[in-house]
């Protein structure tokens, strides 16, 4: 099914920004005419008291209702609220649907904030607005997945940044608060029509290309990639262009994890959600790390989430509107579920990459931090690259005891004991990093006395001699212990070079 191309020009964006503005309808004015209770059970797709909440007839109040609510507003009211416009202009946009003396929303109209202020977003309305299944162009709005690619992207200042995969823009968005110049990238029409419409409402430039996967960027290079692709896993099939990538199995994130160091500039970063195969006899992250060339890339594998075939494709399905009790519904499934079994998957892995583009041996880590934790991942992505580029830089076991260390501040050390005959008896001493992803290790005596005399003063080669000292151990066996774990403790924040604390 295809659906109207929406078109908004540059006139109608001003106009709609500032009617939008006027009536107070953007992050702080939702909230503040909702209130915490309401907007959070709006966005647990509970409507009943957003709607108790907006009964006065407000702008900001009607908006919400027209946009985030979906009901049918009377057209007074809404012409009241976008003052700016005539309705049966924005109905020919696309953005909303007059019929008679009511109005409902066409498109997906909604604020998206961050601690700096927030945007309006343009995007189609999903399934449960439409009461039915998405059109096969369906552009998705605000979700999970691209929130939670916001949150682990890392925000340091860079020239460009491209946005692969646009969709309705909001990778290019946040970008905009740290990049000189965005380029955002999109097979679909339909999604750049409406990206476009949403960076000109918000007053950003951003250069828009059409076409498949890296093609529109060929031969050039950016300090930072970011990419929100079709990613979900199955059978070589499009049903829609937001998620399914026309590749069978993983190979759309493969395609991407291949790709992103050829766009980078030296030193440059790509950072991104993939999904992968798990299949029976093959360790995940042998997958993922097949991906990658021998050298020039730094890479880091953040495993958040494994599914099994059947809740992955039950899910899908009503992500997109389809009963998986209807004929449609059970057909879909069978096929994507003999697929699986075609193919020996036992489970889809998904969760972020972050690569940079290096001169140097490739460097991998994979690791599955499926255990909750709250930090962005973001922050803690750009502090693993450097992480990951001193600990180069003093690869040899003569360069890691002659640098000075401390632990870092949020790092605690726990003792689980039993009771028993003589007394508490110690089973479990570990390391545990209360930020970023909660990383836990677990540790020995000589470890914990060793990380006690890490306060930036003495090298670590002459904290090893007085350890080996103290506890009448050779001094060769104490350092030949010590430096991989040093090593892995600092990869993992946990003990930090004073130049990085």
């Amino acid at each position: 099914m295809s659906t109207q191309l929406p078109v908004m020009t540059d006139d109608f964006c001003l106009r709609l920004a500032d009617s939008l503005r006027g009536a107070d309808y953007d992050g702080d004015g939702v909230v503040a005419a909702l209130g915490e209770q309401a907007h959070a059970a709006l966005g647990r797709n509970e409507p009943e008291p957003a709607r108790r909440a907006t009964r006065g007839g407000s702008p900001v109040e009607t908006l919400i209702r027209l946009f985030l609510v979906g009901d049918a507003e009377p057209r007074e009211r809404v012409a009241a609220a976008l003052t700016g416009l005539d309705l049966d202009e924005a109905a020919a946009t696309g953005l909303l649907r007059v019929d008679g003396g009511t109005v409902r929303a066409g498109l997906d109209l909604r604020p998206h904030a961050d601690e700096d202020g927030s945007w309006w977003v343009l995007a189609d309305l999903d399934s449960d607005q439409l009461g039915g299944p998405v059109g096969t162009d369906h552009v998705l709005g605000i979700g999970h997945a691209s929130l939670s690619l916001a949150r682990a992207t890392t925000r340091r200042p860079v020239g460009t940044v491209l946005d692969l995969g646009t969709g309705c823009g909001v990778q290019a968005l946040h970008a905009s608060r740290h990049a000189g110049a965005i380029t955002a990238t999109d097979l679909s029409s339909r999604a750049l029509a409406l990206a476009s419409a949403t960076f000109r409402l918000n007053g950003l430039k951003v250069e828009t290309l059409r076409g498949s996967w890296f093609e529109p960027v060929e031969g050039r290079g950016f300090d930072q990639v970011v990419c929100n692709p079709p990613f979900v896993v199955g059978p070589p099939r499009v049903d829609y262009v937001y998620r399914d990538s026309g590749l069978a199995g993983d190979d759309a994130s493969a395609l991407v994890v291949r790709g992103v160091p050829k766009v980078l500039n030296p030193g440059g970063t790509g950072q991104f959600l993939a999904s992968w195969l798990h299949r029976r006899g093959e360790d995940w992250a042998d997958r993922v790390t097949s991906w990658l060339p021998d050298e020039g890339v730094d890479a880091w594998f953040v495993q958040r989430d494994v599914a099994e075939p059947a809740l992955y494709v039950g899910t899908w399905l009503r992500d997109a509107g389809i009963d998986p009790r209807s004929a449609e519904g059970s057909a879909k499934a069978a096929a994507w579920l003999d697929w699986f079994d075609e193919n020996g998957v036992s489970g889809v892995g998904f969760g972020f990459v972050t690569l940079r583009a290096t001169d140097s041996d490739t460097e991998v880590a994979c690791e599955d931090l499926r255990h909750h934790y709250d930090d962005p991942l973001g922050e803690e992505a750009g502090r693993w690259l450097d992480r990951v580029a001193w600990l180069r830089a003093h690869a040899s076991a003569e360069a890691l005891l002659a640098a000075t260390y401390v632990v870092a501040p949020t790092v605690v050390l726990e003792r689980v004991a039993e009771p028993g005959d003589d007394g508490w008896r110690e089973v479990v001493r570990r390391l545990h990093r209360t930020d970023g992803p909660g990383w836990q290790q677990e540790t020995d005596e000589l470890v914990t006395a060793l990380l006690a005399g890490c306060r930036g003063a003495l090298p670590m080669g002459e904290l090893l001699a007085l350890l080996a000292a103290g506890h009448g151990v050779p001094a060769g066996e104490v350092v030949a212990a010590a430096v991989p774990v040093v090593a892995d403790l600092v990869t993992h924040g946990m003990l930090l070079p004073v130049e990085l604390a």
